[in-house]
């Protein structure tokens, strides 16, 4: 059966993002070189999910920084928002997260990289999600995008992890129950 899975980082005040989507409070941020295990998560996951606002910011970073297959979840972006050079390994996906998550399961998908905001909330609102790595980052950056938004009902979590990083990151491991 596929699984969603999270792996994202947030300011200490619990935002993805700023209100204009910019990341600059996150790419200043140093870790000495410290292994956070991206790389590890990264190779035992299928593909990418990410949301058109992820999507966006993530060309402006220049490099295309993914290995895996990305599909993008929207509405509004074309085909054409895709650059050239990433075609082979970028599709733009319209639908729910439900009908998605079938259609990568059909596909031989069996874990889902889920990245961006509105995008793992709404995931986690259809119990599409099996676990979350959330990287506290020491700062405050007072407004922006929030990780996780408004819910029906309560999500109990199981902490399965948690470590510190000389970074001053904190990390923490849950289990959706």
């Amino acid at each position: 059966m596929i699984s969603g899975h999270i792996f994202m980082a947030m300011s200490l005040d619990g935002f993805v993002a700023r209100e204009n989507h910019d990341l600059d409070w996150l790419m200043k941020q140093k870790t000495g070189g410290e292994d956070l295990g991206y790389d590890t998560f990264e190779a035992g996951i299928d593909g990418i999910v990410m949301g058109s606002g992820s999507f966006l910011n993530v060309l402006r970073l220049g490099e295309w920084p993914y290995k895996k297959p990305v599909v993008v979840m929207s509405q509004s972006l074309r085909d054409d928002a895709v650059p050239e050079n990433i075609q082979s390994k970028v599709r733009i996906a319209r639908g729910g997260p439900k009908a998605l998550m079938a259609s990568l399961e059909s596909d031989g998908w069996k874990r889902v990289y889920v990245d961006g905001g509105l995008l793992v909330q709404s995931f986690i609102r259809e119990g599409l999600i099996s676990d979350l790595i959330i990287t506290v980052i020491p700062i405050l950056i007072g407004t922006g995008h929030r990780l996780f938004g408004a819910l029906e009902r309560d999500i109990d979590l199981e902490l399965t992890g948690s470590r510190s990083f000389k970074c001053g990151f904190v990390q923490n491991s849950y289990r959706l129950l």
